[in-house]
């Protein structure tokens, strides 16, 4: 992906980003820029929201307008954003655990509906700003500081999950392959609909897993089908690859185009003044 470098500055800060040298959220950060300036949106039509983390740090290093929310409630800020100006490109950054544990009620919801936004999973196995606990996606037998004697649960797989919640768009990468990252987050901001990005970003601090995802990252074959969900599901939960690319696309409603329709139909009931007052009513 070619992009002009001075594009790629005007997407980033004065701020520095302080994550432990070798971080995979740097790859992810650069594969950002290198998309956003692909795209050549202007920052100040670009929202990102975090949660709380090490890749809760993500607006700040960036001229995009952001909010950096609480733990695990990144997607209700996200979707009130998209809901209160539809025509903003609304991007959510977060980790395994602020994704699938504390917030893995909103995260279900939010594919779900659908919503027009774009969802960056940074994963790295674990809870890195804590000091390395277990996570949803802690591999079983994984030692953390939470776990020393090994993990005793079933890993989570956020793909799977996904597709099943139903997302519209769902595709994996390696924070190691910055140029096919910011592909793939390209076509996921331009998918109409709730798209997951899960992207493997290893922590070199507490499990680095660098190695072991070089061995078992493989590009998708030729002739994959994205548009069969079940083969989606079996290609996610694949144990011996962690195939990296489109992995599901569908199409459906969004959240943004039903709101209109629910509206319409109930003027359509009441009468567009029953209906106003009704809302009056509500805001008192």
């Amino acid at each position: 992906m070619a992009v002009d470098a001075k594009v790629r500055e005007k997407y980033k800060s004065e701020v520095k980003p302080i994550w432990c040298p070798g971080c995979g959220d740097f790859g992810v950060l650069t594969a950002t820029f290198m998309a956003l300036g692909a795209l050549n949106l202007p920052p100040e039509q670009v929202v990102i929201v975090s949660g709380i983390g090490c890749s809760g740090r993500f607006p700040g290093f960036t001229t995009c307008y952001g909010f950096h929310s609480l733990h695990g409630r990144t997607m209700p800020v996200a979707l009130g954003v998209k809901a209160a100006n539809p025509d903003l490109t609304v991007i959510a950054v977060g980790g395994d655990g602020d994704t699938l544990a504390i917030g893995g009620n909103h995260f279900m919801h939010a594919c779900r509906r659908n919503i027009n936004l774009t969802y960056l999973l940074l994963d790295n196995n674990l809870y890195a700003l804590t000091k390395g606990q277990a996570s949803p996606t802690s591999f079983p037998t994984q030692v953390t500081d939470s776990t020393p004697f090994g993990s005793y649960e079933a890993d989570v797989e956020p793909c799977a999950l996904a597709i099943l919640f139903g997302a519209t768009f769902v595709a994996r990468e390696f924070s190691a392959r910055a140029k096919k990252t910011a592909e793939i987050i390209v076509q996921a901001i331009e998918h109409p609909g709730f798209s997951l990005v899960h992207i493997l970003s290893p922590c070199v601090t507490f499990f680095d897993t660098y190695d072991l995802y070089k061995q078992k990252i493989a590009e998708l074959p030729e002739g994959y089908d994205p548009t069969d969900l079940y083969g989606a599901v079996r290609t996610a939960t694949d144990p011996e690859r962690k195939w990296v690319g489109v992995l599901y696309r569908g199409h459906r409603p969004t959240f943004e185009e039903m709101i209109p329709k629910i509206r319409q139909k109930a003027e359509e009931k009441l009468g567009p003044g029953d209906l106003q007052a009704m809302l009056d009513r509500r805001r008192v």
